[in-house]
């Protein structure tokens, strides 16, 4: 697989890139991020997801959790009754941030977890334990699906794990088997998907609208429309490429060390999250698009409001600014409303934002500040230009070149 570093960039993907690299900060920070990426087949949603395995920085467990309990903050069956000094005792170490992927065909206990056969048949000492599913040992990373419209058509049971995990931050887990305790367990996993809404069997919103809510920002996977870029693509993805690498270093094809400055911007920006917040007047402002547009998920404003403080992270602004909520707010709405609602919440962000003032901050504007607020009115004005097809079916970046 590509390694992340040289995945091509362009227009229609780079909303992609924003959405994997602010959950994976937000995860290693402690807090998921759901995030789900629509398009066409082909287009490179999932090798994006998957090769963002390669910039994840390590995290610390007590050692040989396979629960991944962090050694300040036990969850466990078997450490979290422990006290520090037991914790210490048993040492800790350091293992990459987990990665684990749903498949169409797991079961129930893969998923969630199942009886320990290795336990239950050891001759010597035969006991019947359970042993922790993708999602438990997933604590602390992320778990990634691929084509969740047809998992969610095909699995109920497992769809009903998914809603159960991501319903609260963190999520919340039953293991259950028969002849055994049930096992009730706190999982923090951010949920990566991705699908193709326009082949069967639909939209995951018109297949599990509870499911589909989960997600906090879903983003839709554009085609790339430049030669050049097509052009270069190819030329990375040619045998004769990947020779000319692997002479120059050696047996490797890919310097892989490349990707450790990405993996140190997550660790940088992860410790700056939690630091930051919010400005009152953003968020009051979110507030009342809520109540306005009568908008029937308050995860969808969480979802804006987490959205934006991280996008404001991985721009490296020292605040959160108005373009970060109006970069965040069609991600965080796509999936949850109609396109029509969509255009009509957009047109009220313009005409309120000069109407009433609630985007003006309530001292004198710097240059920067007038700026971002003059962007803001503009990307409005776009937005509500757009047709409901084009709101759907495209996220255009909106990213302003001066932060």
């Amino acid at each position: 697989m590509i390694p992340f570093y040289m995945l091509e960039r362009y227009e229609g993907n780079e909303p992609l890139f924003e959405l994997v690299t602010m959950s994976m900060v937000s995860t290693y920070a402690g807090e998921p991020l759901h995030v789900h990426a629509e398009g066409l087949r082909g287009t490179g949603k999932t090798t994006i997801m998957r090769s963002a395995r390669g910039i994840l920085p390590n995290i610390t467990r007590i050692k040989g959790c396979i629960y991944n309990c962090d050694p300040e903050n036990p969850h466990c069956p078997k450490h979290r009754d422990m006290t520090p000094e037991e914790i210490e005792s048993l040492g800790t170490e350091d293992i990459p941030m987990p990665f684990l992927e749903i498949s169409h065909s797991a079961k129930v206990g893969t998923v969630a977890g199942s009886i320990d056969l290795a336990r239950l048949t050891d001759a010597a000492n035969p006991a019947a334990q359970l042993l922790p599913g993708l999602i438990p040992q997933a604590h602390r990373g992320i778990i990634f699906i691929d084509e969740i419209n047809r998992l969610a058509d095909t699995s109920p049971e497992i769809t009903d794990i998914l809603l159960d995990v991501m319903g609260n931050k963190p999520g919340h887990l039953q293991i259950e088997e028969a002849g055994l305790p049930t096992v009730d367990i706190s999982v923090s996993v951010s949920i990566w998907a991705a699908s193709n809404p326009d082949e069967d069997p639909g939209p995951l919103e018109e297949i599990r609208r509870q499911l589909s809510d989960r997600f906090d920002l879903v983003c839709y996977m554009g085609r790339p429309d430049s030669v050049d870029i097509l052009s270069h693509m190819l030329e990375e993805n040619s045998h004769q490429h990947k020779i000319r690498n692997a002479n120059k270093r050696g047996s490797n094809v890919y310097d892989e060390t490349k990707n450790d400055k990405y993996r140190d911007e997550i660790i940088k920006w992860s410790e700056q999250y939690g630091s930051t917040d919010l400005p009152d007047f953003l968020r009051n402002f979110i507030a009342r698009l809520y109540i306005k547009h009568n908008l029937e998920s308050i995860r969808a404003i969480e979802a804006m409001q987490q959205g934006a403080i991280l996008h404001s992270l991985i721009k490296n602004r020292d605040k959160v600014m108005i373009a970060d909520v109006t970069r965040i707010l069609p991600l965080a709405l796509k999936h949850r409303v109609d396109g029509d609602t969509l255009v009509k919440l957009i047109n009220d962000v313009e005409s309120r934002g000069s109407r009433e003032g609630i985007l003006s901050f309530k001292n004198k504007k710097n240059k920067r500040e007038e700026e971002e607020e003059e962007y803001f009115q503009h990307n409005a004005r776009a937005l509500k230009d757009m047709s409901r097809s084009e709101l759907v079916n495209t996220e255009k970046d909106l990213t302003p070149t001066h932060g």
